[in-house]
């Protein structure tokens, strides 16, 4: 993988990633950089997705550059990302077949909970547009090589940037906090995109595929209804959420660190009034979390998630607070370095997150792809996406389920079996753990 742009230096820390095979030792990752703010939930794992090898794919070709577009008139919108600088999004243009075909990702990176979290991030691609690359790779999904992405590669597909610290919901009119100015204006965002995409033709789009990675794939669960109502009655129109199923589990000292700091998030960018589902009777984080938000979507979803999860069990299951002797350091970092009993509570979490989705297996035209990596995000990326070497679930990539589902072609439910049974994995390895 490629070092760091210098738009991205800013986020923060310097990570070492590593892909380990079939439990192997030895690296084929690179250093790249993760927002790590004012705490460890804010970690933008989900961003080393978007960073591939230079040549990935196994036709070798490079992946498309594709250049940063910013909103027109964001401010007279109230567009805004987090600093009051205008929001930004990559659109490369589809050919042939797919001159009417649209597939739109909306970027991930985590949330902020407080006004120290969300000025951290203002001073990042996270929060600001200034600190944006101007260019960004197409990778994965959103790669125009047929060879690595067979059914998508010529649709107009877009990157919408992540700006706004709440999953593009928030919408507060309000810019002073404490005297400082903040825009908490996701949900202004995502109506402002959509507005121009629709002018530059998705508005007449004969099939549309609203995608997310992480914080973005939530974001896809929240709008994916919303997306469906802007387009042609007879266009097909479907939603594919990656690793964005965040669990309501208590973590393994016993506290709901993860419901805990949703209820912030919620209530700092006056999130309840925008989700109609969202009763009294619920604590303000759990309107956050996708179990609650997919029991009211009635367009098709792709739920693509690992069953080990590696983002929420260093911050969910594991988060750093709950294990003050350091006696999960290491399968946080590795899980084939898990004893048996943490093996035990890992398989615990897999049944967890098999017990949310139990009503989502019911539904006929949803698709389901749970692999027993210890991953975070892997639909932008080739390794993941489709390649020689892509993990697999009853011998299909994720790319060639997803497209079977896409298409008609059959009913996609796959679910892998437990950790450690899948030998086509690619399991993250930490090189030390994350730090506020």
């Amino acid at each position: 993988m490629p070092p760091p742009s210098s738009a991205s230096a800013p986020a923060a820390h310097h990570l070492r990633l590593w892909w380990r095979r079939r439990g192997r030792a030895g690296a084929v990752g690179a250093t790249f950089a993760v927002a790590l703010l004012a705490a460890a939930l804010l970690l933008a794992l989900s961003y080393y997705a978007s960073v591939t090898p230079v040549t990935s794919s196994s036709s070798g070709r490079r992946p498309a550059l594709v250049g940063l577009t910013l909103v027109r008139r964001a401010e007279e919108k109230g567009a805004l990302c987090l600093d009051g600088s205008a929001p930004g999004y990559h659109l490369q243009t589809g050919s042939g077949s797919g001159s009417r075909s649209w597939l739109i990702h909306l970027e991930g990176g985590g949330w902020c909970r407080n006004l120290k979290s969300c000025a951290s991030r203002k001073r990042s691609m996270l929060g600001s547009s200034r600190y944006m690359e101007h260019h960004v790779e197409f990778t994965g999904i959103l790669s125009d090589d047929k060879y690595q992405n067979p059914d998508f590669y010529n649709w107009n597909k877009v990157k919408i940037r992540y700006c706004d610290g709440a999953s593009f919901s928030g919408n507060v009119k309000d810019e002073l906090q404490n005297g400082t100015k903040f825009f908490f204006r996701g949900q202004r965002i995502w109506e402002a995109v959509m507005n121009e995409l629709l002018l530059k033709g998705l508005g007449h789009a004969k099939q549309a595929f609203l995608t997310g990675c992480s914080a973005g794939g939530l974001a896809t669960y929240i709008h994916c209804d919303a997306f469906r109502a802007l387009l042609p009655k007879d266009s097909s129109v479907k939603c594919l959420a990656d690793g964005g199923f965040f669990l309501d589990v208590e973590d393994i000292s016993g506290k709901r660190t993860i419901r805990a700091f949703y209820s912030d998030v919620v209530r700092l960018q006056g999130l309840r009034e925008q989700f109609s589902y969202c009763n009294s009777n619920m604590e303000p984080g759990q309107c956050f979390f996708p179990r609650e938000v997919v029991k009211d979507i009635v367009t098709p979803v792709f739920v693509l998630n690992p069953a080990y999860d590696a983002w929420q069990v260093q911050h969910v299951l594991v988060p750093e607070a709950s294990d003050p002797q350091h006696a999960w350091l290491n399968c946080r970092l590795d899980i084939s370095k898990c004893s048996s009993n943490q093996l035990e509570i890992l398989q615990g979490f897999r049944k967890d997150l098999h017990d949310a989705i139990s009503e989502l297996k019911q539904k006929g035209d949803w698709g389901i792809y749970i692999n027993s990596c210890f991953v975070h995000c892997q639909s932008l990326n080739s390794f993941t996406w489709h390649s020689p070497s892509s993990p697999r679930v009853n011998n299909k990539t994720i790319a060639e389920a997803v497209g079977d589902w896409f298409f008609d072609r059959r009913e996609v439910k796959e679910i892998d079996c437990e950790y450690p049974c899948n030998p086509t994995c690619h399991n993250l390895v930490f090189a030390k753990p994350f730090k506020a």
